[in-house]
């Protein structure tokens, strides 16, 4: 088991989630020499369904089941938790894409895919995805004040400004608001906004803006998150508790190149897409393994 497990991390590595930018490079993390598996050409035989999958619900809180003994905490109708819990689901086994159309080239790893646009940029990678649930929940919720980022230099990006008709000058490493277009709000707006802080942060940027959370204090919203480069964030979309105060949690992420966000599978496929705090001491995903102290929350 450990030769497998450094065997996973030596080939995690090269694919690990987007370096940091340097603010005079606007051009995306992945290289553009980057090629893509063609669409298969005959749809693969559908797996057995998993005991924990409703496989005709469109959310995350109606698509998995609970394992026995366990049940889902009331949460308030319109929290960022309920809205985590509650992401509308693509059909069961869609297929994860990347921006370009091409299919993600491990279509192993997830539950279930999670049914937002990510653009037509390779933009939308793990921190991104995160920073753009959050800003989404607080735009529609019209909590615009909340909605902030800051660039890997440390300039902090307002959405209020963005609003105002003010946007971003970039001049190598030096930043700061220019009054270049008529005040508006639409969702246009608010997606233009996003993919500047997609281009000018990441891993590094979001982790030094987030707090450090106790592993038993886990609540749904709260991301593992190693930044740097190589890096990467995942979040958690759901959890559950049993009597004895035990907890199982989802995660979702999205990766490089830009991709949809999905529901990420267990390795340990007795209760996937479920995980446990219990396991071990590590929480190991397809694709990463984080430490329990890696866990975060955003601050307001």
């Amino acid at each position: 088991m450990r030769f497998l497990v450094s065997l996973l991390a030596l080939l995690i590595i090269g694919l690990a989630c987007k370096k940091e930018r340097d603010l005079s490079d606007n051009t995306s993390d992945a290289s553009s020499k980057v090629t893509y598996p063609e669409r298969p050409l005959q749809a693969e035989p559908p797996p057995e369904i998993p005991q924990y999958v409703q496989q005709y619900s469109r959310t995350i809180a109606g698509r998995f089941l609970l394992p026995d003994g366990y049940t889902r905490k009331p949460i308030l109708e319109n929290s960022y938790a309920s809205y985590l819990r509650n992401l509308k689901l693509k059909a069961d086994k869609s297929k994860v894409e990347l921006y370009n159309g091409q299919l993600k080239s491990n279509q192993d790893i997830h539950a279930a895919v999670i049914d937002l646009p990510i653009g037509n940029k390779d933009l939308h990678q793990c921190a991104d995805a995160i920073m753009r649930l959050r800003a989404e929940y607080l735009w529609r919720e019209e909590k615009y004040d909340d909605i902030h980022f800051n660039f890997t230099n440390g300039f902090t990006v307002a959405y209020t400004e963005w609003m105002r008709g003010r946007r971003m000058v970039v001049k190598g490493n030096k930043t700061y608001w220019d009054d270049t277009d008529n005040p508006s709000n639409t969702y246009e707006d608010f997606w233009e906004y996003m993919e500047l802080i997609f281009m000018y942060a990441g891993t590094l940027s979001l982790s030094k803006e987030l707090k450090s959370v106790p592993i038993l204090e886990m609540q749904i919203g709260d991301i593992f998150i190693l930044g740097g480069s190589p890096g990467h964030a995942v979040v958690v979309v759901d959890i559950a508790t049993n009597d004895k105060g035990e907890k199982i949690f989802m995660l979702a992420q999205s990766y490089m190149p830009a991709q949809e966000m999905h529901v990420l599978k267990n390795l340990n496929e007795e209760i996937s897409p479920w995980y446990s705090l219990t396991d071990n001491d590590e929480i190991m995903t397809p694709e990463w393994t984080f430490t329990k102290n890696q866990l975060m929350r955003f601050r307001s």
